[in-house]
């Protein structure tokens, strides 16, 4: 700066300085008040709207979908003893075959199979081949895209769910939640736009990096949701205090207010923030409704297991999400399984019991959800994801015993609503299950066809950070799964 330029500057006013850096809130709220008015013309609007990060946005295109619930079944369920039937296996109990896997115990060429330890049937008008684990929602498969071929880059939890939650195998990026909420926006604006509920024993390995904002401002982080007594916790003020959230918004508004005009936080930051403490106080009172189970109908209860001990907590979180569906919310994920060993998935040891618990605990609840969207026509515009992190190998992973290891070359899940079509199942994995043979799947043409049916283009959808156009897909042109949109 040369000494012209720089005594220039030195004899602007305080009030010069401050209407050139665009620091007032008055300013602020006043333009957004007309532009909601209509007074501003397209192009300003949209530039008021992003004073708020949560503000509803347009979408790319039409989407067929306005809402995602995310069944994540934590740990690994085992696709061949679930929806993935392999006939060749029924006889091979204990016999050693020659197959590559890699999972928690390393690589291996062979070992002992476990033949699947349920009987299949046909179910539906399409004559999907279902286990007897889930005899209730083998009566939606006609609603149901079944993914046979999926594949991740990781055998291992924590990196798995990393993947499956972000696209990325390492810590640091947004989650799936968190990128529809900073595509979208939330409609409603007295809620979360990405609501998490944990299972009661915990939550997954890798804890909130499963469902944070990453290099994203923490507006777009997901909301852990309690399905039980508060809704959410330090959302009231502390016992014994007088002090009310109201008082704290309006002085943390004015420290913000502050730090803003001293430049020590950007723009995108504070609106972050403010709009952060705003939901906040807008939950006090919105929160525990969208929870009270008291205006649902026994029929309704019943429907989702709520009365049997089973399947009271995935059926009440399950019974929530359509609330907050109903409500507007975009992105709710559900986790079935926490903590370790057999309180998740996590089949190692004995198969049997660990799957009978968990399945047992949500096919129910979940076939309730499916059933309930159709019938208030909401399935149409919610798409319900269900599958874990990978799935399991067809081989023992220890000298006795039906445990299985960790198989991420090829494993299950399954997509119904929001645009999708029922009654199909796409790609296929070898005779044993082992990996993906025929039109193998990776993670992120999941997440592609999540974001194209919200009305997002996966390869256009991004996020400038440290330098490049970050990308909830990656860098590399990612199509959607076509043959199961409707």
């Amino acid at each position: 700066m040369n000494k012209q330029t720089q005594g220039a500057f030195c004899r602007r006013t305080r009030r010069e300085f401050l209407w050139q850096t665009g620091a007032g809130f008055g300013s602020v709220a006043l333009a957004s008040i007309l532009a909601q008015d209509g007074f501003w013309a397209s192009t300003a609007r949209a530039e008021m709207a992003s004073a708020n990060p949560l503000a509803p946005k347009a979408p790319h295109f039409a989407p067929k979908a306005k809402s995602i619930i995310f069944l994540f079944m934590y740990g690994g369920p085992s696709h061949i003893d679930t929806f993935d039937y392999k006939p060749a296996m029924v006889g091979m109990d204990g016999k050693t075959v020659n197959v590559k896997t890699f999972g928690r115990g390393g690589h291996r060429n062979g070992g002992r199979v476990v033949e699947p330890r349920w009987k299949f049937k046909q179910y539906g008008e399409c004559g999907k081949w279902v286990s007897d684990l889930f005899p209730h929602l083998a009566g939606c498969v006609d609603d149901i895209a079944f993914l046979h071929s999926m594949t991740a880059e990781s055998p291992i939890h924590g990196s798995a769910m990393l993947m499956m939650n972000s696209g990325k195998i390492l810590s640091g990026s947004p989650a799936l939640g968190s990128w529809i909420n900073y595509g979208l926006g939330t409609v409603n604006q007295n809620l979360p736009g990405f609501v998490v509920m944990l299972d009661p024993t915990g939550g997954p390995i890798s804890g909130a990096k499963n469902w944070s904002s990453g290099y994203m401002p923490a507006t777009y982080q997901g909301t852990v949701l309690r399905s039980e007594g508060n809704p959410m916790l330090d959302l009231n003020p502390p016992a014994g205090t007088s002090r009310p959230i109201q008082r704290e918004l309006l002085d943390t508004l004015a420290s913000l207010n502050g730090q803003h005009m001293n430049a020590h936080v950007g723009h995108e930051e504070l609106s972050a923030r403010i709009a952060s403490y705003e939901l906040a106080f807008k939950m006090q009172e919105h929160a525990p409704e969208a929870v009270d189970l008291a205006a649902e109908d026994q029929e309704t209860l019943s429907l989702y297991g709520v009365d049997n001990p089973q399947t009271a907590d995935f059926g009440r979180r399950c019974l929530i999400a359509r609330r907050l569906v109903e409500r507007g919310v975009r992105c709710i994920q559900l986790y079935s399984g926490g903590a370790h060993n057999d309180d998740n998935w996590d089949a190692h040891g004995d198969l049997e019991t660990n799957h009978n618990k968990h399945a047992g605990a949500t096919d129910l609840p979940i076939a309730a959800l499916l059933r309930d969207l159709k019938r208030r026509g909401l399935l149409e515009s919610t798409l319900v994801v269900w599958g874990g992190e990978f799935g399991r190998q067809p081989t023992a992973e220890y000298a006795q015993g039906s445990g299985r290891d960790h198989n991420s070359f090829g494993f299950t899940m399954w997509m119904a609503g929001g645009g999708i079509k029922g009654g199909v199942s796409v790609g296929a994995t070898d005779e044993l299950g082992s990996a993906a043979v025929e039109d193998p799947m990776h993670v992120k043409r999941l997440h592609g066809t999540i974001l194209n049916q919200l009305g997002l283009d996966p390869n256009v959808l991004s996020y400038f950070y440290s330098g490049l156009d970050q990308k909830l897909v990656g860098v590399e042109h990612v199509d959607p799964i076509h043959e199961i949109l409707g």
